[in-house]
C-alpha cells in the first residue's frame, strides 16, 4: 500500500505573506522536497524571480503568518466573515 503524500497540492500554490519577505507579499510554490517526514516548499515572489527561499510547508498552514492564494492588502486587512 502506498504512503499518502503530504501535501499534494503544495507545487504551485499561490500563497499571501502577511507580513513582507524582502519587500514583497506575494508567492508562488515553484518546488518541494521531502527531508525524513518534513516537507519543504521553495517559494519564488511573483514580481521578482530572484526573490526565493525554502520554507517548511507546515508553517504555511499558520494563518498568522501565510494566506492561501493572492489577498490584496483590503482582504487581509478586513475581518473575517464566520460562516454559521
Amino acid at each position: 500500500m502506498t504512503k499518502k503524500q503530504k501535501f499534494p497540492y503544495l507545487l504551485g500554490s499561490k500563497w499571501t505573506a502577511q507580513q513582507k519577505v524582502d519587500g514583497w507579499r506575494h508567492f508562488r510554490v515553484i518546488n518541494r522536497k521531502n527531508q525524513g517526514k518534513w516537507v519543504y516548499a521553495e517559494m519564488v515572489a511573483a514580481c521578482d524571480p530572484n526573490v526565493r527561499f525554502w520554507i517548511n510547508a507546515k508553517l504555511l498552514q499558520d494563518r498568522s503568518q501565510w494566506e492561501a492564494g493572492w489577498q490584496t492588502l483590503q482582504e487581509m486587512n478586513s475581518p473575517q466573515e464566520e460562516v454559521s
